[in-house]
């Protein structure tokens, strides 16, 4: 467990946080430019000094009222939006840079796995300059992986690289995610990085937190929905179940049942997420036939909520134990009497993969 509680007072800007977070898997501060995101992990960094602060992790006290460890004994890793490479210095000696601030030398295999995992390997004798922006990012977080860091801390990473360089670096940090098992705080204000990436989820607004918990259930809240991007939604994890060539399908199991999805080549048994958009739901008391939404699921209504404009309603859902959000408008709510606990059919009409 992580507790992050800071108080911070600028001209024009407070942060005023009171967190736990869980000390495994990754965790998105998310917000728009100048929600205090950046503030926040500069502060868990020790970058940044809050008196009065108070970061635990795992119960090692790093900050309280009494102790405050500067950031070189802070067993983090720190990724910042630029690369930050020594131009002068070839791949391999940036890489010993940051071996050389790790509290112990690791052994030859662990240097070649994390090279391996983020595939810099043919890079080594490079020059920062002779790299795209891609690679320089991930000799970045390399190096800061060999520190030996206990968490790992990422500034928008990605937020200076363009949309093929951003697809390009994805994919490694999902390896990341699922190869190590260091903590990682992550600040981006892109809801696709949030939503293929994040465990759990902090919202930041005018530096407080108006949300904190694990990324699904946080994306159901009806109370604060939560919109990553252009809609209302929820992001499930899935596995790949089912190939069907002759349509170009795959079948993706959550604990709700099995959804059709484009087949984009990913293996049988291999974990997936999928996002449904609460606008692509529709409800019916019975499963429609003849009908060209191939997705539908029993489901129950666990409560009814407002949107954004009246005419509108947003309906969470339980399948199998698992939340969707549906719109209606509220002239269907009252045609089909909807009232929390009751058991309909999900029309689900578009279900993205999003790795």
């Amino acid at each position: 467990m992580i507790e992050a509680r800071f108080k911070l007072d600028y001209p024009g800007f407070t942060l005023d946080v009171d967190l736990a977070l869980p000390s495994s898997g990754i965790t998105a501060l998310f917000g728009h430019s100048g929600s205090g995101k950046t503030t926040l992990l500069r502060a868990c960094a020790g970058l940044e000094r809050v008196p009065g602060g108070r970061l635990v992790f795992d119960g090692e006290t790093w900050q309280d009222d009494t102790t405050f460890l500067p950031t070189h004994a802070r067993p983090i890793g720190y990724v910042f939006q630029e690369a930050s490479l020594f131009p002068h210095l070839a791949v391999q000696d940036n890489l010993d840079y940051g071996i050389q601030r790790a509290p112990r030398r690791p052994a030859a295999a662990e240097f070649a796995h994390i090279v391996e995992l983020l595939g810099i390997g043919h890079l080594l004798d490079r020059k920062p300059e002779r790299l795209s922006g891609g690679e320089r990012q991930r000799v970045a977080i390399a190096r800061a992986l060999l520190r030996q860091p206990r968490l790992l801390l990422m500034d928008e990473p990605l937020a200076a690289l363009d949309l093929a360089r951003k697809e390009e670096i994805l994919p490694y940090l999902e390896q990341l995610h699922e190869t190590l098992k260091i903590p990682i705080l992550y600040v981006s204000h892109a809801p696709d990085e949030v939503a293929r990436l994040a465990d759990h989820l902090v919202v930041l607004d005018a530096g407080r937190a108006l949300a904190s918990g694990p990324l699904t259930e946080t994306l159901a809240r009806l109370d604060l929905p939560i919109r990553l991007g252009e809609d209302a939604g929820v992001v499930l994890d899935a596995t790949v179940a089912e190939h069907d060539a002759a349509w170009h399908l795959a079948g993706v199991d959550f604990p709700g049942g099995r959804l059709w999805v484009r087949d984009k080549g990913i293996p049988l048994g291999r974990h997936v997420r999928v996002r449904i958009l609460a606008r692509d739901v529709s409800l019916a008391r019975a499963p429609l036939v003849d009908s060209s939404i191939v997705n539908a699921l029993p489901v129950t209504i666990a409560a009814l909520g407002d949107d954004a404009h009246p005419a509108l309603c947003l309906a969470r859902l339980d399948a199998g134990g698992q939340p969707l959000l549906a719109r209606l408008t509220r002239r269907s709510v009252a045609a089909l009497g909807l009232v929390p606990g009751m058991a309909l059919w999900a029309q689900i009409k578009a279900v993205a993969l999003i790795g």
